[in-house]
C-alpha cells in the first residue's frame, strides 16, 4: 500500500523525517510530496526544498519525493494512493487537519486522511519555530540535519 505525505517542508525538520521513518512501517511507500502555494512566502525555493527532503529521506527507500502547487486533491486523484498522512503536535493541529480531512472529502470522497503523533521529543518543533531561531543565531542543531542549517547560513550571508 503506498501514501502521500505532503508539506511545505519550509525546512524539513527531524519531526518530518520521523513521521517518514514510522509511516515507512506501515506502508510499501511513501510519496513525500512538497506543496507549493503561491499564497504562502518561502523562505527556501521550491528545488531547495525539494534537495533538503532529499537528501533527508534518500537513505530509507520505499521513500519518493515529488512536488505539485495547487490543491492537495488533485495531486491525489492523479496518483494512486488516496491516503494522506499527517502529522499532529498538539490539539491545535488536529482541528485544523480535521476541517482540511473533511473539506478534502468532500471534494474527493474517498480521500484518506491517516494522522500521526508526533514523538514527544519534537511535539513543539516547527519550521516557523525553527527558522526563527537560526534567524536570531540561535542552535537548531537537534532538531534539523546539518545540511538545512548550511541551507540558511548560505541564505542568511
Amino acid at each position: 500500500m503506498k501514501a502521500i505525505y505532503p508539506g511545505s517542508f519550509d525546512p524539513i525538520t527531524y519531526g518530518h523525517i520521523d513521521i517518514v521513518k514510522r509511516a515507512s512501517r506501515v506502508f510499501d511507500e511513501i510519496i513525500v510530496v512538497v506543496m507549493m502555494n503561491p499564497h504562502k512566502q518561502y523562505m527556501f525555493s521550491l528545488e531547495e526544498r525539494l534537495e533538503m527532503v532529499e537528501k533527508s529521506l534518500v537513505v530509507m527507500g520505499k521513500i519518493t519525493v515529488d512536488s505539485h502547487c495547487g490543491l492537495l486533491v488533485d495531486y491525489v486523484r492523479k496518483s494512486s494512493s488516496r491516503i494522506v498522512i499527517r502529522g499532529l503536535r498538539a490539539v491545535s493541529d488536529f482541528e485544523m487537519e480535521l476541517q482540511m480531512a473533511h473539506a478534502n472529502r468532500r471534494l474527493l470522497p474517498d480521500f484518506e486522511s491517516m494522522f500521526f503523533m508526533t514523538d514527544t521529543k519534537y511535539s513543539f518543533i516547527s519550521s516557523s519555530i525553527v527558522k526563527e531561531i537560526i534567524c536570531f543565531g540561535g542552535d537548531v542543531s537537534e532538531w534539523v540535519p546539518e545540511f538545512v542549517i548550511e541551507a540558511f547560513r548560505k541564505k542568511t550571508r
